[in-house]
């Protein structure tokens, strides 16, 4: 009986597959690639602390977290944008115009909630009406969001007749100056908008109808999602939320200035393909979002702290988003593969 028992256990440890080396290394090699942007961004971060001087202070990292409060906060709805095939050049446009148009609003009524009530009533319109068109008449996603980036713009200028307007309401400076815990309240909201578009991405029919819209619209519409619906709220929100960035960046500056934000669409468009948002639409996640947003603030930081001119921070920038398109393109043809 001893015998037939050490038998039938030795039998079953021989069944019992174990891990060889080269199993080991491949699931090591899987993870180096699914972790690769977090990886190489701890390194430079961990490089630079070491490196240059007042960069790892408690001030200098609220300052640098502040620095990029409102890409952040874009960067979490462009990232539904691209991961759907589309993308938003008049983003920009709508953080200056709304920003404008909360500042002359909380002038002409001396209440805060009006100017923000304002500005994101009129980033969720503009924001729907460039859905509207690229869902509904099938225009580009560039050449509508170029015509609004302009007309917005635009509006900027006049309601602003051409200059800065100022607020001296104290609610309203209050707004984006406040502080919690020690942080300032525009990272307070560029957390919270990681957290709620992560989980709206990663948890919601609403961030897989998106992924599913991405991959393969055709097979998206045969298999019951309302792509046109999906994606007219997709830029809804962008709208809404480039709305509120506008109102905090106004309450930073203690103005609306229709000529801010020059230059930010491409920023954000970098800091979602940075974090592994495919152009091509169908792959995204917040941690890459967050990872680029970071690397972006970063470099802009570091250049700051070693007092490199203005002028050649233009050069990084532009290299950083040509690196982060060369990126997407390489992974295309991997996954191709």
């Amino acid at each position: 009986m001893s015998l037939n028992f050490q038998v039938r256990r030795a039998a079953s440890e021989a069944k019992v597959p174990r891990p060889s080396s080269d199993s080991l290394l491949r699931r090591f090699l899987a993870f180096l690639l699914d972790y690769n942007l977090v990886l190489i961004f701890l390194a430079i971060f961990i490089a630079l602390s070491l490196s240059v001087q007042y960069f790892f202070t408690v001030q200098n990292m609220l300052g640098l977290a502040l620095s990029v409060s409102q890409i952040g906060m874009v960067a979490c709805t462009m990232m539904f944008c691209l991961a759907s095939r589309d993308f938003d050049l008049s983003v920009g446009s709508v953080v200056a115009f709304t920003g404008v148009l909360s500042a002359t609003v909380v002038n002409a009524t001396d209440n805060l909630w009006c100017g923000v009530a304002a500005a994101l009533l009129s980033g969720a319109i503009i924001g729907c009406v460039n859905g509207m068109v690229i869902a509904y008449l099938r225009i580009n996603a560039l050449i509508t969001t170029l015509a609004t980036m302009e007309i917005v713009r635009g509006l900027a200028f006049i309601a602003s007749h051409g200059q800065a307007v100022g607020v001296s309401n104290a609610d309203f400076i209050l707004f984006a100056g406040s502080s919690f815990l020690g942080i300032s309240m525009p990272i307070w909201t560029t957390l919270a908008c990681f957290v709620l578009f992560g989980f709206l991405l990663n948890s919601t029919l609403y961030g897989r109808n998106t992924l599913a819209i991405g991959g393969n619209p055709e097979a998206s519409r045969l298999a019951g999602i309302r792509v046109e619906r999906t994606r007219v709220i997709i830029f809804l929100v962008q709208g809404l939320v480039a709305g509120l960035a506008g109102v905090i960046l106004a309450s930073r500056i203690t103005s609306g200035q229709p000529n801010s934000a020059g230059g930010f669409e491409l920023n954000v468009i970098s800091a979602c393909v940075l974090g592994g948002v495919s152009l091509k639409g169908g792959t995204a996640t917040i941690s890459g979002v967050i990872v680029g947003v970071f690397i972006l603030g970063t470099a802009e930081n570091v250049m700051n702290l070693l007092n490199i001119d203005a002028f050649y921070q233009y050069l990084v920038r532009g290299a950083i988003l040509l690196a982060a398109v060369l990126v997407d393109q390489q992974r295309t043809r991997n996954e191709r593969d």
